[in-house]
């Protein structure tokens, strides 16, 4: 890998990402991100996105290991890190309430 390119290195960002190919070494990649997030920073693990059979294990850092771990996922899925999961910070968006209007409309 590039010097300076490291999930620690872009865990001090506190920036959303989205991780593929860690799953199968899910505790080095927690310990990685808390280089930079907070262990309350909110993660999703989506094994086989799209699939009839996804799964999806909500977690944080401290406790995403061992829900993916118990939930026995090994492979064909994406970590996704970061606030952007935590619901209670966002408005919902208003472009399809039937009560919004705009000049457009």
């Amino acid at each position: 890998k590039p010097a300076g390119e490291s999930l620690a290195s872009f865990s001090k960002h506190h920036a959303t990402m989205c991780i593929f190919l860690g799953i199968g070494m899910i505790d080095k990649v927690v310990d990685e991100l808390l280089v930079g997030y907070e262990e309350t920073t909110p993660v999703a693990v989506v094994k086989k996105a799209t699939w009839p059979d996804q799964q999806i294990i909500r977690g944080t850092l401290k406790d995403i290991a061992q829900k993916v771990k118990d939930a026995n996922i090994t492979k064909t899925a994406m970590i996704i890190v970061g606030d952007v999961l935590d619901p209670g910070d966002f408005n919902a968006s208003k472009l399809y309430d039937k009560n919004f209007k705009h000049e457009y409309r």
